[in-house]
């Protein structure tokens, strides 16, 4: 039976805007209160789905939840009409307003952890929602991402959508985007690497000083139980802490991994490239098959270039010949270094043998590359046909898409904007919209009001 891998990219929704409301993310603090671009970061963002479609490999998309959040205003007080709460909200705390609007949800590799189910005990594909503990603008997407996966990922004969873990800083949990799945073909077991930035419960283990660890051992643990992983196929690495207060929020931002290859910077993992060493012979005696690995030094690739061009965000595609492609932010493009490391990349013995530009400035801006807008979910053909239908990517769905975008989504969203009653209707009018064309129950686009 065929397995592939299916990229699910997050629709940006109509509220994208830059908040700054992401602590530890240099790129988000740093366009803070700026003028976003709602419109072109949607378009952007299709852009790129298009793109993989066109490379062969299957494309799905995740809906934007509705913002603001009202029901979340509501439980802090804020009482009355939509537009007395917003306006209370204003007044009281805008940045308590600008959670309930944020559009974060866009990047999809924090939406969850997925393992397929020819690495589950019980034969089943599992997801597990993060529950994003660290962030209070992105804890409050976690119901309405259990709703979406629920919603599309229906059959419960293929699919257990877990439950998030328990919502607290023991069990800070942010998905996919700590989670590394490498195996010798998408088919075959793979071996399920699981970074974490602290432990709550072991107070021997080194954590960063100006930054906060989002992800802890003690998460990663429950969900590799949850998911029934086989522990002789299951690895947990510490983050390096010193890379975290440079700005690596994420593990994705200083490593990627696909099928067979690791690309990672000297200063990903606590160890650095002694616990690569140290994965590759867990790998030989787990499963007996090789990692390509290539590792960039502080020489090759300083790291706070690495984390401003963000390359090891970029997307790793594996074509249908079986050799892959880099799919980079434009940034790399800009950055001596990073863009003399695509090179070395081809030059090197590894399956990647192409590697492509494309411009996603606006998600970029507020902190996400290509790998951010992603959740990589390994299928199987039978398992790919029982999901939601109306929600794989095509060019009938990237043309209605596009044509939704650009009725609904405006140019410009300053600060201000956000208490803008008239923003709030817009919202209301694409989400009807958007509902009828992914064919989603309506409740899925009702969560939060």
């Amino acid at each position: 039976m065929s397995v592939r891998e299916v990229n699910f990219d997050g629709i940006v929704g109509p509220t994208h805007n830059y908040a700054g409301l992401s602590f530890g993310n240099l790129a988000s603090t740093l366009h803070e209160k700026r003028v976003s671009n709602p419109r072109q970061a949607a378009l952007q963002g299709l852009e790129k789905m298009k793109f993989v479609h066109e490379l062969g490999a299957p494309q799905g998309v995740l809906p934007p939840l509705r913002r603001p959040h009202i029901d979340f205003l509501k439980q802090l007080g804020f009482r009355g009409s939509v537009a007395q709460i917003i306006q209370r909200a204003q007044e009281a705390n805008p940045r308590l307003l600008a959670a309930s609007y944020s559009a974060s949800n866009m990047w999809t590799a924090n939406a969850a952890t997925v393992s397929p189910s020819v690495d589950c005990a019980d034969g089943r594909l599992h997801l597990t929602p993060a529950n994003l503990a660290s962030g209070l603008h992105r804890s409050i997407e976690t119901a309405d991402t259990l709703a979406v996966l629920r919603a599309i990922f229906k059959d419960p004969k293929m699919f257990a959508v877990h439950d998030p873990l328990p919502c607290s800083s023991a069990m800070s949990d942010e998905g996919a985007a700590n989670h590394t799945r490498l195996c010798s073909g998408y088919g075959s077991p793979g071996f399920e690497m699981f970074v974490f930035g602290r432990s709550e419960l072991d107070k021997s283990c080194v954590s960063p000083t100006r930054f906060p660890a989002r992800q802890t051992l003690e998460a990663s643990h429950a969900i590799a139980r949850v998911h029934q992983l086989n522990p002789q196929h299951t690895v947990f690495i510490q983050q390096n802490p010193a890379a975290i207060d440079a700005g690596v929020f994420h593990n994705d931002v200083v490593s990627v991994g696909n099928g067979n290859f690791l690309m990672y910077h000297e200063t990903a993992f606590l160890g650095g490239d002694l616990a690569v060493t140290d994965l590759c012979q867990s790998i030989r005696d787990a499963q007996g098959w090789e990692l390509y690995t290539m590792g960039f030094s502080e020489q090759d690739l300083p790291l706070g270039e690495a984390v401003s061009s963000y390359l090891f965000n970029s997307q790793l595609i594996t074509r249908a010949s079986g050799e892959m492609t880099l799919v980079c932010p434009l940034e790399v493009k800009h950055v001596v270094n990073a863009f003399r490391g695509t090179q070395r990349i081809l030059e090197a013995n590894n399956p990647v043998n192409a590697v492509e530009f494309l411009d996603l400035r606006q998600s970029m801006d507020n902190g996400g590359g290509p790998a951010c807008l992603r959740l990589r979910v390994v299928m199987t053909e039978q398992e790919l046909a029982s999901v939601h239908q109306s929600v794989l990517f095509n060019d009938s769905l990237y043309a209605r898409l596009r044509d939704w975008v650009n009725r609904n989504y405006r140019d410009e969203l300053s600060p201000d904007d956000l208490f803008d009653p008239d923003l709030v209707d817009e919202v209301d009018t694409a989400f009807d919209e958007l509902q009828e064309i992914l064919e989603l129950p309506p409740s899925v686009f009702r969560m939060g009001l």
